[in-house]
């Protein structure tokens, strides 16, 4: 496992992490297996969690607390995410602060997150929605900054709404944020024109979501892919995204060396970008724990299949499906 410097935070973390949302938010799940893959994690080197209150109410919080835990000798980085008060998922213009992140919201999530942490302190507390008109208000600012004086979190972040990566630019130049954390992976390349840059400028760490495409990228899914009934995927793979996404994958798979299977070129796509500090996916059994932190010791792709990987960016914007 190899390491990068978390922006401004200075920690180092393991540029492979750990995305908790399949724990908790995705059929299937089951404790003893994800506290065995959490517990795999750690023994091969990863150091970063990123969960959130959302995935099962503070289910998945709780999971993560106990394998810190267990692990008192290692140093694991702990990121959660704040609900939104309204819990509508993205964040839209017509949303008032109000409505969404008022103070005491904020610090009664917090209180709550780290209780089902069971710690003292989290790490990177991080919005779980976003929108930049926000970003003067003082009241977030100040409660945010009370916080931290009070040492019951390290860093803030924000959790940038699908296919909206400029929509945080205003929020990083307060000086407030730490991290952002975003969509990118070889299809949603977008972060690297506008939002990346000023992530540079401003030393913010980048934390790469969705390295997968929601299973896209995974090179699993075909036209005839169903999941049980509540499963969240149904909602995003409606007919047109599926199609859409089954006919890209299999253009891709097309262009990969023999031997590289679509997720090992995902992370390692992902890993090529000195911009990301960690990428962070969902590992729900110890056999994608062990292929996916194996995509760090291979290393960056080479030069011309990175060219060629490019020319698979695909441009979306939001829609009634895509929250």
């Amino acid at each position: 496992m190899k390491y990068r410097r978390f922006g401004r935070t200075g920690w180092q973390v393991s540029e492979v992490g750990y995305g908790m949302w399949g724990m908790a938010g995705w059929t299937g799940s089951d404790d003893h297996q994800s506290l065995e893959s959490l517990r795999a994690a750690v023994e091969r080197g990863v150091t970063f969690f990123d969960t959130a209150w959302a995935y099962g109410s503070g289910h998945s919080e709780n999971l993560l607390g106990q394998i810190v835990r267990a692990f008192p000798d290692r140093r694991l980085y702990t990121a959660t995410k704040i609900p939104p008060k309204n819990l509508k998922w993205p964040a839209i213009s017509s949303h008032t602060l109000d409505e969404t992140y008022p103070a005491d919201h904020i610090r009664a999530y917090t209180e709550a997150s780290l209780k089902n942490l069971g710690l003292d302190c989290v790490d990177l507390l991080q919005f779980h929605v976003w929108n930049d008109n926000w970003a003067d208000d003082t009241r977030w600012q100040k409660a945010v900054g009370e916080l931290r004086g009070e040492g019951l979190i390290r860093a803030c972040g924000i959790s940038i709404n699908r296919w909206e990566p400029e929509n945080v630019v205003r929020a990083l130049r307060t000086g407030l944020v730490d991290a952002v954390q975003v969509i990118y992976n070889i299809f949603d390349q977008a972060p690297e024109d506008s939002l990346f840059p000023v992530c540079r400028e401003l030393d913010v760490a980048v934390i790469a979501r969705v390295p997968f495409d929601e299973g896209t990228l995974t090179g699993t899914l075909t036209l005839e892919s169903k999941w049980p009934e509540g499963d969240w995927r149904n909602t995003y793979f409606v007919a047109e995204n599926l199609k859409n996404s089954v006919t890209r994958a299999e253009a891709l798979s097309r262009t990969l060396p023999a031997g590289m299977s679509m997720p090992e070129a995902a992370l390692r796509f992902i890993l090529s970008c000195p911009d990301v500090h960690t990428v962070i996916p969902g590992m729900r059994k110890t056999g994608h724990v062990r292929q996916n932190t194996a995509a760090s010791d291979a290393g960056p792709l080479a030069p011309a299949l990175l060219a060629e990987l490019r020319r698979h960016r695909w441009d979306r914007r939001p829609t009634h499906w895509s929250d």
